[in-house]
Formats: C-alpha cells, structure tokens, sequence
C-alpha cells in the first residue's frame, strides 16, 4: 500500500511539473548588440554626375555651307593645329525663268548706260577740244589788241567747266561700268569644285566630347558645331534637398561611391551653389533643391574610366569623431518624449531611457543612460516588455 502511494505521488509530480513547464511563459527570440565606442560619421547622401569642369563649345565665325566633320566623340584636338570644320559659300538661289529674264534684260539695260555714259564723254572730250583751241587764238588776240580781256575771261570759264564735265563722265562711266558688273553677277552661279573651302582650327586642346552638327548643311553665323573638354579635370555636381544642405559647408571630405570602381573615391566640396530650383521627384512630389560642386582627390589614374556624365554617389561627412559611444539606430525607439533601449540585465529586458546625440542613417551617438559593453536589444518587437526574458536569436 506504501509502495502504491509513492508511485501515485510520483506520477502526479511529474505531471504537475509538466503542467508548470507548459504554461510558463517561453523566452523571447532577440537579436542584441553592444554597446561600444568608435569613429561615429553623420553624413548626407544623393546622387551626382561627373562633368568636365571648363567645356568648350566651338561654333561656326561665318555663315556658309559646312562640310561633314569626320572627328568623332573622344578624338583629341590640338589648339591651333586640328582642322574641326571647313566652310564654303552658299550657292545662290536657283534662277526661275521670269527671273532669269527680268536679270537679263537689267543686264542689257546696264550695258546701255555704259554706251550712253562713254558716248557722252566723248562729246564732252571733243566740245573741250574746240574750247582749248579758241582760248588758243583769243590769247593771241589780247596780246594783237584786237579784242578786249574780258572776252578771254569768257573762254577760259568755258574751258574749265568742260573739264570738270569730262571728269563727271569718267566717273559716270565707272558707275555704269559697276552695275553692268553686277547685273552681271546676279546671273553667275557657282560651279563645283571651283570654290575653295575655309578651315576652322579648333582654339583649345583637349578630347571631343559631343558633335552637336555632324552632317554637311549651310549653318549660320554663331552655330555651336561641337564640344571641347579635358577629361583630366573632372568634377561632380550633386543635387541634395535643400533642407539636407543647410549643414553643408565647402572643405567638407566626400566619399564617392556607386561609380563602378572597387572602393570609394575621396572628393571634397568645392562650392555649394546659393540658389536653388524645384524638381519633380519619381513619385511626382515637388522637392527644392540645391547643386553641390565636388572636386576629385584621387589622382586620375584612379579615376580614368570616368568620362563626363557619369553617374556617381556622393556622401559628404557633415560631422566625425572618434571615440564616442555609440548604438544602432534600429535599437532605438521611443518613449513619451524621449529615447530609450532595452537593455539586457541577467537575461532580461529593462527599459533604459537614453540621451542621444548625433546619429547617422545607421548608428547613434549615445550622451548617457549606457556604457560601454552592455547589451541592447536591436529590432524589438512588441512581445518584449519591461520583466521579459530573452534569448539570443542564433542560440535558439
């Protein structure tokens, strides 16, 4: 009977302690951090674009027909030596039959005035030639007495006036003479290959970034033909929001990333441009803007197989320091007013209320509330509570 009670008592131990066990409350998967101190970078980030810093657009001196260009995109251009474009006139405008005549019949017209115009300075040529032989004799007769000075007077005042009139003619004749020239003219039309051509000599050296005209068309005076840079001074030009940018400062260090290199590339802010301008953003929201000018610190060796508009990241450090205690971001959350962690103590979650100062897309910088070597949890879920206990995920 004794031997029958222990078993029974037994029995209803063991169940009783499986009861206990089935409904105590299981601990809580979690995924924990430590708290540590390092080098903390808050930094802004968006994306840019290379560009030749000093750009080059050559255009055409005069207006005329341009021959095809046969440089292409990346050849090298000396200043002073590469022939980029040749010009020649434009032809003249193709002649209709009405035209032609009305042209033909002003050139007969012009043709006839320069007759008129000759024949008229012979008449005048001989009238001088009478008026040259009569002051001749008149002469003669003021000397004998026979007539009176005044009558020579007379003859010599005609003799002047004629020679002015025969200059009148010659000079008559030339006008004449020039619009037969270009009545003339009008009719002439250009022959091929009888033309010669002018060259265009590029002013600076450098590579040829982009033909903006290529083919053979008559340009006018001031047409851009074609774009000159060195890509050996490259820059970046980075659109950030204005309201990231108030933080930016020229001298601030760059990190380049996402440009299909290896590791990130050092730049710095040169300029933050002082206006900005409004874009359409890929969800249709309106966002202001602001260019951010960034210049390379690495050699160009580093750098060769960037050319100009090649897409880039930038990430420009706004502040740095070391040494400084620091959480990831994800562990934080908040409480009322204020940030707070849950803060492993024996295994179990406590509600730690923490002061935060700088922090980065990815970890924060932590004022009080922590030390160095305590355990956070990161990610925590709403099952974890003040009281809670908790495991670690990867030893479940």
């Amino acid at each position: 009977m004794t031997k029958r009670i222990v078993r029974i008592a037994i029995v209803l131990l063991v169940l009783g302690a499986i009861v206990v066990w089935a409904f105590m409350p299981a601990a809580v998967q979690a995924d924990f951090a430590t708290v540590q101190k390092g080098t903390l970078q808050v930094t802004v980030e968006d994306e840019g674009r290379t560009r030749v810093r000093d750009r080059y657009v050559v255009s055409a001196p005069v207006p005329g027909r341009m021959q095809r260009i046969e440089l292409e995109p990346g050849d090298p251009v000396v200043a002073g030596k590469t022939v980029v474009a040749r010009f020649a006139p434009t032809d003249p405008a193709l002649l209709d039959v009405r035209t032609r005549a009305e042209l033909e019949a002003r050139a007969r017209a012009a043709e006839s005035a320069v007759g008129a115009a000759r024949a008229d300075r012979d008449r005048i040529q001989s009238e001088l030639k009478f008026a040259q032989a009569e002051l001749k004799r008149a002469k003669e007769l003021v000397a004998g007495g026979a007539i009176a000075a005044r009558e020579l007077e007379d003859v010599q005042r005609q003799v002047t006036t004629l020679e002015r009139a025969l200059e009148s003619a010659e000079f008559a004749i030339r006008t004449a003479v020039h619009q037969l020239e270009l009545a003339r003219a009008s009719l002439m039309q250009t022959r091929a290959g009888s033309v010669a051509t002018i060259p265009l000599v590029t002013p600076v050296s450098g590579l040829v970034l982009r033909l903006l005209q290529e083919s053979a068309r008559v340009v006018p005076t001031g047409e851009p033909l074609l774009e000159i840079g060195n890509l050996d001074d490259l820059e970046i030009v980075a659109d950030f929001l204005s309201t990231a940018v108030v933080n930016v400062k020229a001298g601030q260090p760059v990190l380049i990333e996402q440009w299909g290199g290896d590791k990130a590339l050092r730049g710095r802010v040169r300029r933050v441009e002082p206006s900005g301008f409004t874009k359409i953003s890929a969800l249709g929201v309106e966002e202001q803007r602001v260019n951010v000018l960034i210049d390379f610190e690495e050699p160009r060796e580093v750098q060769e197989r960037l050319g100009d508009g090649y897409r880039v990241e930038a990430r420009i450090v706004v502040w740095s320091k070391d040494n400084v205690l620091k959480v990831p971001t994800s562990s934080l959350f908040r409480d009322g007013t204020q940030w707070a962690v849950y803060k492993v103590v024996d295994s179990t979650a406590q509600r730690q209320l923490v002061d935060v100062g700088q922090h980065s897309g990815l970890e924060a910088e932590v004022l009080s509330g922590l030390a160095e070597g305590d355990q956070i949890v990161v990610y925590p879920s709403d099952a974890i509570r003040p009281g809670v206990e908790l495991a670690r995920r990867d030893e479940l």
